[in-house]
């Protein structure tokens, strides 16, 4: 399976946005993670590896949703791609896992509440 995803960026790499401006570089990496995130079957599809403990064969992602394999296996490259999961081949399957780091990178930039009127 292709690694190549983008640069990891450190998980406290960026203040709120409500904070202070986000960097180009940093913009650059989060936006193509926010992409992923942006389709209903890639979320659904993280949030199926990451809620699981450990990994998560392909063969047990593809039953929840009514799309076809090579579908899933678009939507899984997406988000691999964009650096939130990780994976591993065995045999014929693979096995999927999140990358806790880049989802509290994800959650870092977002976690400061705008209180501004």
């Amino acid at each position: 399976m292709s690694k190549q995803a983008l640069p990891l960026m450190d998980p406290v790499c960026c203040a709120p946005l409500a904070q202070e401006p986000i960097g180009a570089e940093d913009a650059a990496v989060l936006a193509k993670a926010f992409k992923a995130v942006g389709d209903p079957i890639r979320l659904r599809l993280l949030s199926l590896i990451a809620s699981r403990d450990g990994e998560t064969c392909v063969c047990d992602l593809t039953g929840p949703f009514e799309v076809s394999g090579p579908t899933i296996s678009h939507h899984l490259k997406v988000l691999r791609e964009a650096g939130l999961i990780d994976c591993e081949r065995r045999g014929t399957w693979v096995y999927y896992w999140s990358r806790p780091e880049a989802l509290q990178r994800l959650s870092a930039i977002l976690g400061q509440q705008v209180t501004r009127v």
